[in-house]
């Protein structure tokens, strides 16, 4: 069977376009060669920044920036997207905005969705937003999944650090914490570290994915185009997705 994938960490807790244009352009896909689509969840990121949902108020036109809040700034900096907690009250700060920037019914939605960590809470919003009907979803978290991918020995782990659990680059004979510019702070490496609490860099993101997912066309982002190396895969068929405006911008529903 063909299988069309696209992967995509979680990017708001409403959708970017770009995510909008990937889906759209496996289910044209779809139609014409058959097969199934399968998302792959790049849920084990940890950059806070890939989930700024971005708006424009109805009235003003004015460009406004919404994303979650964390507990604490270790959690916000470090923790992966499956595991960065949503403090209390969040929910009822964006519901009072939201009618700024969306209708009646996407604001229900939203109300809707009880999650308690940032990946689960966009995955839900997806979901009842009716995106992704009909689509398998893969998680990068999944422990299943990571039992199943190939070894992965200059990635990144899961381990706990000051009461959280942040994702550490593996190093050598450490593991590393980035602060920004040339600063680290560095870990203690464990004398064991399970797969399942392993997962890939970018540059080896799409060879841990295909090991499992085993894909027949792969569709890409821009931001894709700078670390895939496309010649690795030659009997993968890549495709690029369709172009929209403003693909950074959150997608609305007509």
């Amino acid at each position: 069977m063909n299988v069309i994938c696209f992967g995509q960490q979680p990017c708001g807790f409403l959708p970017k376009g770009f995510l909008i244009a990937k889906i759209n352009t496996a289910r044209k896909l779809q139609k014409e060669i058959g097969g199934k689509i399968v998302f792959f969840y790049h849920d084990s990121d940890a950059d806070y920044r890939e989930t700024i949902t971005i708006l424009r108020d109805l009235k003003t036109g004015d460009e406004v920036r919404l994303n979650f809040t964390q507990e604490n700034k270790l959690q916000k900096k470090y923790s992966p997207l499956y595991l960065k907690r949503i403090p209390k009250g969040w929910e009822d700060e964006i519901v009072k905005q939201l009618p700024r920037f969306v209708d009646k019914a996407l604001v229900e939605i939203f109300k809707s969705v009880n999650e308690k960590f940032v990946a689960d809470f966009c995955l839900q919003m997806y979901l009842k937003m009716d995106l992704l009907d009909g689509i398998k979803i893969v998680r990068s978290s999944d422990k299943n999944f990571r039992q199943k991918a190939i070894d992965i020995s200059d990635g990144f782990a899961d381990v706990e650090y000051r009461g959280e659990v942040v994702r550490a680059k593996i190093e050598p004979d450490r593991l590393s914490l980035h602060e920004g510019g040339g600063r680290y702070t560095y870990l203690h490496k464990p004398d064991k570290i399970e797969k399942s609490q392993i997962s890939a860099a970018a540059s080896k993101r799409l060879a841990w994915m295909q090991s499992v997912i085993n894909c027949i066309h792969y569709i890409y982002g821009e931001g894709e185009k700078e670390y895939l190396k496309f010649h690795d895969f030659p009997n993968l068929k890549f495709i690029e997705r369709e172009k929209i405006d403003n693909p950074d911008f959150a997608w609305l529903p007509a």
